[in-house]
C-alpha cells in the first residue's frame, strides 16, 4: 500500500523521514510517496485534505481537525526554538512602533502568526512570504520588520540584520511550556490500525536517524545544498529531540494550551467533536 507522506527539505524534516521514505528500515509492506513542500504550501494543502500523511504548522492543522488526526512521532516542540522578530534598523523599537511597522511574515496559517500575534495583537500591516525571503526583504527596505524561522534563526546576523524578540521565549513565559511549532498529522480517512502502524514507522524512522548521528545523510544534504553541515546540525540539534519521538504529557499539553490560544485569537469556541491525537 502507498502513502502519500508530504514534509519540507529542511533538515530537522528530511533527517526524520530519510529512514522512512529510503527504505533504510522495514517499513511493514508500506510504501511512501514523499512530497516535499514549503511549510506553508504543506498547511495550505492540509486546509484541503490533499495528503495521506503531512508535516503541518499548528495554526494550520488546528483549522483541519475535519480532515486530520495529529501522529505522537515526528512533530517539533522545544524550548528556545521559536520564531524570531528582527530588523535591519540598530536602534531600539518600542512596541508601539512594531505595532505601527510592516511585517512580513512566513504563512498566515503558521505558528509564527499565531505567536506574533499572541506577542503583538494591534499590529496590522502583515505581509505574507516564503520563509527564505524575508531576510532580504529587511536588507531591501521592502518591510520594516520580519519573523524568522528555520535556518534563517542561524543565519541573520550575518547579514546585519538584529533580533527584536524571541516570540518562543515570549510563550515560555507567559505558557511555562514548551513550544509546539508544527506536527505530523494523518488523514482521517487512513484507518486507526493503519494510522498506528505508521505512527510506529516514522518513530522508528527518526531511532534509525539518531543513531547515525552526527552523521548527515546524504538525503539531508541534497536538499539543503547552500547550508554548510554546521548549520545542518544545528537546525537538528534544535528542531529534532524527545517530542519528536514521543509528545508525551509535555507534548500533549502544550498542543492543548496552543490550540486554546489560537481559538482566543480567532473569536471561535472550541468544538467538543475535535480530537487533536491519535
Amino acid at each position: 500500500m502507498k502513502l502519500t507522506l508530504g514534509f519540507s527539505p529542511c533538515p530537522n524534516d528530511t533527517f526524520i523521514f530519510d529512514a522512512l521514505v529510503n527504505k533504510k528500515i522495514d517499513t511493514d509492506g508500506l510504501e511512501f510517496e514523499a512530497v516535499l513542500a514549503d511549510v506553508e504550501t504543506l498547511n495550505q494543502w492540509a486546509l484541503e485534505g490533499k495528503l495521506d500523511i503531512t508535516k503541518l504548522s499548528f495554526p494550520a492543522f488546528f483549522k483541519s481537525l475535519n480532515n486530520y488526526t495529529l501522529l505522537n512521532a515526528g512533530s517539533a516542540l522545544g524550548k528556545g526554538v521559536g520564531p524570531l522578530l528582527i530588523t535591519d534598523s540598530q536602534q531600539e523599537i518600542t512596541d508601539d512602533e512594531i505595532n505601527q511597522a510592516s511585517i512580513a511574515l512566513p504563512g498566515a496559517n503558521t505558528t509564527a502568526n499565531l505567536l506574533f500575534t499572541f506577542a503583538y495583537p494591534d499590529a496590522r500591516d502583515k505581509t505574507f512570504m516564503l520563509f527564505s525571503a524575508i531576510e532580504n526583504a529587511l536588507v531591501n527596505k521592502e518591510t520594516d520588520l520580519g519573523v524568522i524561522i528555520h535556518e534563517n534563526r542561524f543565519t541573520y546576523q550575518q547579514k546585519g540584520l538584529k533580533k527584536v524578540r524571541d516570540l518562543g521565549e515570549y510563550w515560555e513565559q507567559k505558557m511555562e511550556l514548551p513550544l509546539p511549532l508544527g506536527g505530523i498529522a494523518i488523514n482521517q480517512s487512513v484507518k486507526r490500525s493503519l494510522a498506528l502502524r505508521v505512527n510506529e514507522l516514522i518513530r522508528k524512522s527518526l531511532e534509525f536517524a539518531f543513531k547515525n548521528y552526527p552523521a548527515i545523510p546524504e538525503y539531508v544534504k541534497q536538499h539543503s545544498q547552500e547550508m554548510s553541515e554546521d548549520v545542518m546540525r544545528q537546525h537538528i540539534d534544535l528542531y529534532v529531540n524527545n517530542y519528536s519521538l514521543d509528545l508525551g504529557d509535555e507534548g500533549r499539553q502544550a498542543i492543548e494550551a496552543l490550540h486554546e490560544l489560537f481559538l482566543e485569537l480567532n473569536n471561535e469556541e472550541a468544538d467538543d467533536e475535535d480530537v487533536l491525537f491519535l
